[in-house]
C-alpha cells in the first residue's frame, strides 16, 4: 500500500510540473512586443535655437544625476575666451562633467564625462559611454539657451549638441553610434560656484556642483546614418 501512495505522489507531481511548463510556454508565446525605445521617447518642448533640425528623430532619452566639476584658472584660457573673464582674471572653468543616466526603470544606461575623441585626434569632448555595451559618441559644437521661459534660475544651460565622433564596443556594441545630435534639457544645478575663484592663491581649487539634467538622442530618421 506505502509503494502505491509514492508512485502515485511522483505521477502527480510528474503532471504539475508538465502543466506549469506549458502554461509558461503559452505565456511567453503571446505576450505582446514591447515598444521600442523610439516609440517611448518624446522631448519636451524647446527654444528655438536649441531645436534640433529636420530630419532627426529622438531614440533614446536618459535622467542624469551627478556633477558639473570646476577648476578655478587664470582668464582667459583655452576654454574660457577674454570675452566672459571677470575682472579679477581668474575663472572657474568646467573640466569635466560626471554624471550617470538613468531610464524610466531607474536602471543605469549611460555615464557621461569628458574624453579624448579618438576620431580627432584625441581633442577632449564631451563624451556619452553606453553601460551595457559600450559604445560611445563625442559631441563638438554646442549651442546654449539660458531662456528663463525654459530654464530654471541658477541652472546650466540647455544645449543641443553634434555629435563629431562615435566607435563601438568591444564586441560590436552599437546602441550609441548612429546618434546625430544630443540635447540637454530639464536641468536643475550645476552652475559653477559665485565665489572662491578670485585671486592668484585660488589658483587650481576645484569644486563638484551637483546637477540633474535629461538627456535625449537623436539619429536620421530615415536610418541612413
Amino acid at each position: 500500500m506505502k509503494t502505491c501512495k509514492v508512485l502515485e505522489n511522483q505521477t502527480t507531481r510528474r503532471i504539475l510540473l508538465s502543466a506549469c511548463a506549458a502554461a509558461l510556454a503559452a505565456v511567453f508565446t503571446v505576450s505582446p512586443p514591447q515598444p521600442t525605445l523610439a516609440d517611448e521617447v518624446t522631448p519636451p518642448p524647446v527654444p528655438a535655437n536649441i531645436e534640433v533640425p529636420a530630419g532627426n528623430t529622438a531614440f533614446l532619452a536618459g535622467h542624469a544625476v551627478g556633477t558639473q566639476n570646476y577648476i578655478c584658472l587664470p582668464c582667459p584660457n583655452p576654454i574660457t575666451p577674454t570675452a566672459t573673464c571677470p575682472a579679477s582674471g581668474f575663472a572657474w572653468t568646467l573640466f569635466t562633467p560626471q554624471a550617470t543616466l538613468f531610464n524610466p526603470a531607474d536602471k543605469q544606461v549611460i555615464t557621461h564625462f569628458f574624453s579624448p575623441n579618438p576620431l580627432e585626434n584625441g581633442a577632449v569632448r564631451a563624451t556619452w559611454q553606453h553601460s551595457r555595451d559600450t559604445s560611445a559618441v563625442w559631441a563638438g559644437r554646442a549651442i546654449s539657451s539660458s531662456d528663463s521661459a525654459f530654464v530654471a534660475p541658477d541652472a546650466i544651460p540647455w544645449l543641443r549638441l553634434e555629435v563629431v565622433g562615435a566607435q563601438e564596443g568591444p564586441s560590436g556594441g552599437d546602441t550609441l553610434t548612429a546618434t546625430t545630435f544630443i540635447q540637454r534639457l530639464n536641468t536643475s544645478g550645476g552652475a559653477a560656484p559665485s565665489t572662491g575663484c578670485t585671486w592668484s592663491t585660488d589658483v587650481g581649487k576645484r569644486a563638484s556642483v551637483p546637477y540633474t539634467a535629461d538627456y535625449f538622442f537623436y539619429r536620421d530618421a530615415d536610418g541612413s546614418n
